[in-house]
């Protein structure tokens, strides 16, 4: 018994020594996991249901259609979680997803029909943001708060991590090996899998309750949108998180497509640029955390993110026009890119410091912007690409980064800044 004590102790202090809170360790483990399933088909499902009999245009419309419930999912997740427990929440995010992915694959994808395909595919989209950021939300509110900028950064590290890091490395080798198909429902079992390591894993006793201390609906879920203009600052902070990642998921839509059929690269190793894009985000997460605690967030998030998005989102598209099926530098440019891209990490511990009564109502702002980008971003491209093609939605995100940087400048917080 003494052993056993020690041993847990010993695997406590190692995890503690990695800046992780010991009892939401789990949850990190069960986040990588479940994104991890989520991201397989981010690479190629855009020019798979393309293959199906579903136009470009009508594939950007289901992605827009997907990231409008992503953004009111991630929206409810902090007021949902004030009202029933970060737990439930995802309980309940995980058996949305899926549900309804079986019903995408079963009656959605072998139909190649639009309508059945936007309905699956948009329901299955409330599923992951109720998971992920209720587990946000439960960090938020467990997490010691000298703790809490490690914490968030780590939860960033998971996330993208396994969307669309591994999600898209396994994908150039399931879908190579076994067909696109197929590997949908292996995203499936990883899903599930990460689902049931995570809630079942946590032991933490906060999340297994309700967030707030007043759980009167009405009132808890309308906090989470008056908030945006009772604390302005906060909702200036979920439009700058709109845009963080708003080119990332417009991507998605039509970057697979330049890329093989522009440029000339294989299916296989646009799958890996996008893995090494955002295995480069994975690692930035981390060290931004670090340069936002040692140099400010305001300015890292400005300069490190709205500025260098700017300059590598543009040259995402240039250099492959400029230097053609050059793959090491392409593969440059995209770890740039995902680089950049973590330069707004620091903006999720800004924004409970913004509200520092109500954390649960400013996260839900935060999640709000995070799912609004699932939209944005392919919404821009549905509306653009036709008229202004590549270049045009290029240089659109590009300016929408740099008007994101002057607003983080409006982010003051000279106390909490001083103190960090």
């Amino acid at each position: 018994m003494l052993d056993t004590t020690k041993s847990e102790c010993a695997k406590a202090s190692l995890v503690d020594r990695f800046g992780i809170y010991p009892p939401l360790a789990w949850g990190y483990l069960g986040l990588l996991i479940f994104m991890t399933g989520v991201g397989v088909e981010s690479g190629y499902l855009s020019p798979y249901l393309v293959s199906t009999g579903i136009s470009g245009r009508e594939v950007a419309l289901v992605f827009t259609l997907y990231g409008i419930s992503v953004a009111i999912a991630a929206w409810l997740s902090g007021a949902l979680s004030d009202l029933w427990g970060p737990r439930q929440v995802m309980w309940a995010g995980l058996g949305i997803w899926t549900a309804f992915e079986i019903m995408f694959l079963m009656f959605g994808v072998r139909s190649g029909r639009f309508s059945r395909v936007s309905i699956t595919y948009t329901l299955r989209g409330i599923g992951y943001p109720l998971f992920a950021y209720g587990f946000l939300v439960w960090i938020a509110v467990a997490t010691p708060p000298k703790r809490l900028g490690t914490a968030v950064g780590w939860f960033w590290f998971a996330f993208t991590a396994g969307f669309p890091t591994l999600g898209s490395l396994f994908a150039s080798y399931f879908v190579a090996n076994i067909g696109p198909y197929r590997t949908l429902w292996w995203s499936l079992a990883f899903t599930f899998l990460g689902g049931l390591v995570a809630i079942l894993g946590i032991q933490e006793p906060l999340g297994k309750h309700p967030a707030a201390q007043e759980v009167n609906p009405l009132r808890t879920v309308l906090s989470s949108v008056t908030i945006a203009w009772q604390e302005p600052k906060v909702g200036i902070g979920g439009i700058i998180r709109t845009i963080n990642t708003a080119s990332q998921f417009g991507f998605f839509v039509f970057l697979p497509s330049f890329f093989t059929v522009t440029v000339g690269f294989t299916m296989t190793q646009w799958l890996r640029l996008l893995s090494i894009m955002f295995l480069s985000n994975v690692v930035w997460n981390l060290l931004f955390g670090v340069i936002g605690d040692r140099f400010g967030w305001r300015q890292t998030v400005a300069f490190c993110g709205g500025v260098g998005c700017a300059v590598t989102t543009l040259l995402l598209y240039y250099t492959p026009r400029a230097f053609g099926a050059n793959y090491s530098l392409s593969v440059l440019v995209g770890a740039l890119y995902g680089a950049t891209l973590a330069g707004y990490v620091p903006l999720s511990a800004l924004m409970p410091t913004l509200a520092p009564k109500r954390k649960g109502a400013a996260m839900s702002m935060l999640n709000l912007g995070a799912g609004a980008s699932t939209w944005v971003g392919p919404g821009i491209v549905a509306l653009l690409y036709p008229v202004a093609g590549v270049v045009g939605v290029m240089w659109t995100f590009a300016v929408l980064y740099l008007i994101s940087a002057a607003l983080t400048l409006v982010l003051t917080l000279p106390s909490v800044e001083h103190k960090r």
